[in-house]
């Protein structure tokens, strides 16, 4: 991972266009491909980022920008669309870089491990012909939940959560970049299933094509019994 602490401002470009005046900011590159930029505030949010795939350039400014004090710019372009994120770097600050290795996932609660136990099992609630190839399933940044096999022979990726939020979306983003990459399993889609899943974080996986399943999670244990319901 790379960090920067530098004078910037940032222009992206797609779906949305979204400007950010000159300002210090903290610049992160990430081994996947992905840049984000934050600020002081905001908690874990980036104020704009890219997710992978995506390819970045660095370049000298041109005529205008360098009459304006821009040192360089980073021009960063998604794979798969026409999104652009361009960063004017004006002074840089601080920098440092360091080989993180291989992220050894996140450690579930006893709630999510049952979940994801449960639908191992019981995969038909993802949908019909549903089959179970893998629990755990590695990748070069982590393991997927769960990959299954749908009734076309298909596959999808399998993202478990007890509360869905976007940052869950993320994960299962970069899970599904690097899935499409193995010409064994492509074309994959994914699967987000939590008890709860936030509204934002619906919106998110709906605009990146991703499906999502509320899971009951008394119901999967059988202790839901429609014939004790008195609606």
């Amino acid at each position: 991972m790379r960090v920067v602490f530098a004078e910037c401002s940032v222009d992206y470009s797609g779906r949305l266009d979204a400007h950010l005046e000159k300002a210090t900011r903290l610049l992160m590159v990430k081994a996947d491909g992905s840049v984000l930029v934050h600020a002081d505030g905001g908690s874990y949010k980036p104020l704009n980022w890219m997710s992978p795939p995506c390819s970045m350039s660095v370049r000298e400014p041109d005529e205008d920008e360098a009459a304006s004090g821009v040192s360089e710019v980073w021009e960063v372009s998604r794979n798969k669309s026409e999104d652009r994120l361009v960063v004017r770097i004006f002074e840089v600050c601080a920098e440092a870089s360091h080989d993180l290795g291989i992220e050894p996932g996140l450690v579930k609660d006893g709630v999510e491990a049952h979940l994801q136990a449960l639908l191992a099992e019981q995969v038909e609630r993802i949908g019909e012909g549903m089959s179970l190839v893998r629990r755990e399933f590695p990748t070069a940044i982590g393991p997927v939940d769960l990959l299954v096999r749908d009734g076309d022979g298909g596959h999808v990726a399998v993202e478990v959560k007890r509360r869905g939020e976007i940052d869950g979306v993320e994960q299962l983003t970069r899970y599904l970049a690097l899935l499409e990459r193995d010409p064994l399993l492509a074309p994959v889609r994914g699967v987000f299933a939590a008890q709860e899943i936030k509204p934002q974080a619906r919106v998110l996986a709906e605009d990146r094509g991703i499906e999502c399943v509320v899971l009951d999670y008394d119901e999967m244990r059988g202790l839901d019994n429609p014939e004790d319901r008195l609606f």
